[in-house]
């Protein structure tokens, strides 16, 4: 099993003693600010410290009882469930508009400025719970020492605000460099096995292994386990070997070189351990060590983290950009070898839960327009270092996508049905998809418009085939690295671009859209709107701050036509459309992508269809700039846009001759060979 203490020994000895006697400062604390201070202007400072200085203290508490021995084979179920739900009470929705971690809240206590800079420190503590399930009392030292400094500064007269400022986001920039190359450790070195020895030695049978990852767990977890437990182990196992399959595959089909590569990141959502194991055994056939980090869990609150998106406007500024730039080179070079050997990704990911609409608070912080142009360089740059030492042309991916309980009391049937969507035959649909390739190569342009109450009136430009014979406009996608099969894709022409496309209802990013509208005008986004909120003015800045963030165009960079209507029907029949996730919702309809092409980094590698034709649109004009100007080439965005089926009037291939050649009309497939694809659709009557 893995030692916790003699990985961070290093970190951790150094600071012990220190640490121990900052607790003792903060229970001074807390003993100090249990009662109104004489000045009670000062009344609502001492509130807030009393409040964060039990946190601190209950964290540590909770920390010693995790590392001590035996504790999870001795606590009974019900008592890790109230101790876990005691951790995170306060964030659950009906709490936490009466919390410091609510900026407006913090902000109807202290005023601007003050409220948003103690709502983002507040969160720090948020954290504890990680830092003490994995031992790093370095860590949880360093934001005593902010805090008690913090505190000094309330008892010298009052908090200065500038001053607070540089204490509370001093342990953003304190040793980023060591902080880095820990983080890239624990994600990319095999030795780092904490997590994977609890996946690997749990008694599934015993859902107490759960509350050992120290997040929140709820009863959507604990379901999500025990139908795990129960499930067919050949099934899983059958499973298992078709992820590992087509993780493989992705690298041939993409022309990647897998030879030398030895570690693959496994995610997966808490609950799924069963399956993991069976995947685990089956990359290990295929030469490969699964890195399990820790798992997802349910989200306790959205609002909460779409409160808090920008508080690095707190702290954002050149030097702290050059400073973590600096830092994660550093930490790259440090962590060479692990980097080089990791493959790319695997992630088992889950859907169900009901659509975040969120809230739009004026107390939340936000960007600046130079911080927001700050931003857009700082994660460019951020990008060319990551492409520096782990480039993508290197790299592939597998997503695959389960309900997960909380879809409703139709889970189990929901589950089987979407199993077999994720293992349909790829080879039977890339059949069907030649052929609306075959039509689809002869044009030069795709109108695509609306139904009903759908405004979409669009037109997609393509590029010219330089050799149609040897070349095509689309990749015939199987499912390798997005599961399950069923769309043929292409990246568009931006010049000669445009129009408009509406959706009645978007689930992008995580958050709901409602009646989105975007137009383009030669492939870039110049209109935009939505029905969100009861001001143009409060849409517009919802699609800028989410959609669009951090430019203020994207261009479109993706133009595809799902072709999985089993899904469609699937989802219509249980009534999940709007809780899907884009993994299977891009496969049921034609979808458009804003932001970067699906060759983004990679548009070199040659990438060929399974008729032997080389897919030659890997590039537009935005990344083409890679070879003049790399800074301007990428958005380092890309979100899929659908248009259900029965949102679709038309989607037809124009051809430079004037003809044109129908795909799909009133959601339906009529290009002669593709009708069978409509058969699903029976089952809806």
């Amino acid at each position: 099993m893995f030692n916790l203490k003699k990985f961070y020994k290093q970190y951790n000895d150094p600071v012990k003693a220190g640490y121990r006697k900052s607790l003792t400062e903060v229970r001074r604390i807390a003993a100090r600010t249990e009662k109104p201070p004489k000045d009670l202007s000062l009344a609502p400072y001492y509130a807030y410290f009393h409040e964060v200085a039990g946190i601190i203290l209950k964290m540590a508490a909770y920390g010693d009882e995790l590392h001590s021995k035996g504790y999870f084979e001795a606590t009974p179920l019900e008592k890790l469930r109230a101790e876990n739900a005691a951790l995170f009470a306060e964030l659950l929705p009906e709490n936490y508009p009466r919390t410091y971690a609510d900026p407006a809240f913090c902000v109807s206590e202290f005023g601007e400025g003050m409220g948003q800079l103690l709502s983002y420190f507040y969160l720090k503590f948020r954290a504890y719970s990680q830092h003490a399930l994995l031992g790093k009392l370095f860590k949880m030292a360093q934001y005593n020492r902010a805090f008690i400094g913090a505190f000094g500064l309330l008892r010298a007269g009052g908090p200065p605000f500038d001053e607070l400022q540089r204490t509370v986001t001093a342990p953003e920039l304190a040793g980023l460099a060591e902080d880095l190359a820990l983080s890239l450790t624990e994600g990319y070195d095999p030795a780092f096995t904490f997590f994977a020895d609890l996946v690997r030695t749990a008694d599934l049978s015993d859902p107490r292994y759960l509350f050992r990852y120290g997040r929140s767990i709820s009863d959507n977890e604990l379901r999500t386990a025990a139908f795990f437990r129960d499930y067919p182990e050949a099934k899983l196992r059958k499973l298992a070997r078709l992820i590992a399959g087509a993780y493989v595959t992705g690298f041939t089909a993409r022309n990647k070189d897998l030879s030398g590569k030895t570690t693959v990141n496994l995610a997966f959502c808490a609950g799924q351990e069963k399956l993991v194991r069976c995947l685990v055994k089956e990359l290990k056939k295929r030469r490969l060590t699964a890195l399990i980090g820790p798992p997802q869990t349910s989200k306790v609150n959205e609002q909460y983290a779409y409160d808090h998106r920008f508080d690095t406007a707190l702290f954002l500024d050149q030097g702290y950009v050059d400073e973590v730039h600096q830092a994660y080179e550093q930490a790259s070079q440090r962590c060479l070898p692990l980097i080089k050997a990791l493959s790319g990704v695997i992630a088992l990911t889950k859907f169900g839960e009901p659509p975040f609409k969120p809230q739009n608070k004026p107390q939340c912080l936000r960007f600046t327009p130079e911080q927001q142009q700050l931003y857009q360089a700082h994660i460019t740059g951020l990008a060319r270092i990551q492409e520096q030492y782990a480039p993508r042309k290197e790299l592939s991916f597998t997503i695959i996508s389960f309900p997960a309980p909380e879809i409703g009391k139709d889970f189990e049937r929901i589950f089987e049905d979407v199993l077999e969507i994720n293992m349909l035959d790829p080879r039977r649909h890339q059949k069907v998809q030649q052929l609306l390739i075959d039509a689809l190569d002869r044009a030069d342009r795709v109108h695509v418009k609306g139904a009903g109450a759908n405004r979409t009136d669009l037109t997609v430009a393509l590029p010219p085939l330089a050799d149609p014979a040897r070349h095509t406009n689309f990749e015939n996608c199987g499912a390798d690295v997005n599961i399950p099969v069923g769309e043929v894709f292409t990246s568009p022409r931006l010049a000669g671009t445009g129009g408009r496309l509406h959706v009645a209802e978007a689930f992008l990013g995580g958050l709901k859209y409602v009646d989105l509208t975007l137009d383009f005008t030669d492939g870039y986004v110049t209109g935009y709107s939505c029905g969100n909120f009861p001001t143009p003015e409060e849409n517009r800045k919802y699609i800028e701050e989410n959609l669009l963030f951090p430019h203020t165009t994207l261009p479109m960079g993706e133009f595809a036509i799902g072709t999985n209507t089993m899904a469609y029907v699937a989802a219509r029949r249980h009534g999940i459309l709007d809780v899907l996730p884009v993994l299977i919702i891009e496969k049921m309809g034609p979808h458009f992508a804003i932001g970067d092409t699906c060759f983004s980094r990679t548009e070199d590698l040659a990438v060929f269809n399974p008729d032997g034709k080389e897919m030659t649109a890997r590039q537009n004009e935005k990344s083409a700039l890679r070879k003049t100007d790399l800074e301007q080439a990428y958005t380092h965005k890309h979100t899929d846009i659908t248009l259900p089926y029965e949102e679709i009037g038309l989607i037809a291939a124009l051809t430079p001759a004037g003809e044109r050649i129908d795909i799909i009309k009133k959601g339906r497939f009529v290009l002669p060979g593709t009708r069978k694809l409509n058969a699903p659709f029976k089952q809806l009557g």
